[in-house]
């Protein structure tokens, strides 16, 4: 078995190198192969480097430890380091997700490193332990605290309608787009792109606010960025690295799923 590597991403350069240290002495044969000082340079460094883990702060500038887990495309296990209060900690501990505390603790790192050396063994746990075995079960775990922890403030009421219609601009018109008429939304830069099977619109709502407003039964959320209308949804495919991408109808480029969301195609 090849030696174990990991990506440590944190905005404070030394908790960064406190906790690089700390898994030198509790797990001596782990390589890390880079250290990311904010979000979206540990997206960007994960999939291309594809480490067997990702020890990922929460609360980073750019994109958060959670958003940076949600496009997590290959089979990169994630181990958040957060400083969350006990109370949202507990959603880790109710989905086995593992997790450090900040300031991180070596009798706790040790345990944690335990269930992520079975998880990459694929061993059975000990007796008491947490399941860690990987596989849909895990991304189904994944997502739920996800969505627990990374739900936006002031979504839809329970009781309100789906949303129907998006006021998006395409140059300097502003349009009326009917929901159903949507391939997807993809998050961009500043905006969020609608697209239709003619015309790409521009919107500003975050894709978080978006998921949150529209009908769940119909608009599936597939990537940190991306969410897909399935009416319109043509299939999937999986390529060589058993990377998951949705077709459909009417836009020719494929749209990847990440690991989080694989788990909601798997009757397709």
């Amino acid at each position: 078995m090849t030696a174990p590597t990991a990506l440590i991403a944190d905005d404070e350069p030394h908790l960064a190198r406190a906790l690089a240290a700390q898994l030198a002495a509790v797990w001596p044969e782990l390589t890390i192969v880079h250290v990311a000082r904010n979000g979206q340079e540990a997206a960007e460094q994960i999939a291309e480097l594809q480490p067997d883990l990702a020890f990922l702060d929460i609360q980073m500038p750019g994109l958060t430890g959670l958003e940076v887990a949600e496009g997590i495309e290959g089979s990169t296990r994630v181990v958040f380091v957060t400083a969350y209060d006990q109370y949202a900690c507990q959603a880790f501990e109710q989905e086995a997700i593992d997790y450090v505390l900040k300031p991180v603790e070596a009798d706790r790192l040790g345990r944690t490193v335990e269930r992520v050396r079975r998880a990459l063994a694929k061993a059975t746990p000990a007796a008491g332990e947490p399941d860690v075995s990987t596989g849909a079960d895990v991304d189904a775990r994944l997502l739920a605290v996800l969505q627990r922890l990374h739900a936006p403030a002031g979504g839809a009421s329970p009781g309100a309608s789906p949303l129907r219609w998006v006021r998006a601009t395409q140059g300097d018109l502003m349009h009326q787009v009917p929901v159903d008429e949507v391939l997807f939304f993809r998050a961009d830069d500043k905006y969020t792109c609608v697209q239709t099977a003619s015309t790409e619109y521009l919107i500003r709502t975050p894709i978080h606010e978006l998921a949150a407003q529209l009908d769940g039964d119909r608009f599936w959320q597939v990537h940190r960025s991306t969410i897909v209308n399935l009416d319109h949804v043509s299939g999937t495919r999986r390529d060589e690295l058993s990377r998951l991408f949705v077709r459909v109808r009417g836009h020719a480029s494929e749209l990847p799923v990440s690991r989080a969301y694989v788990h909601l195609f798997k009757a397709m």
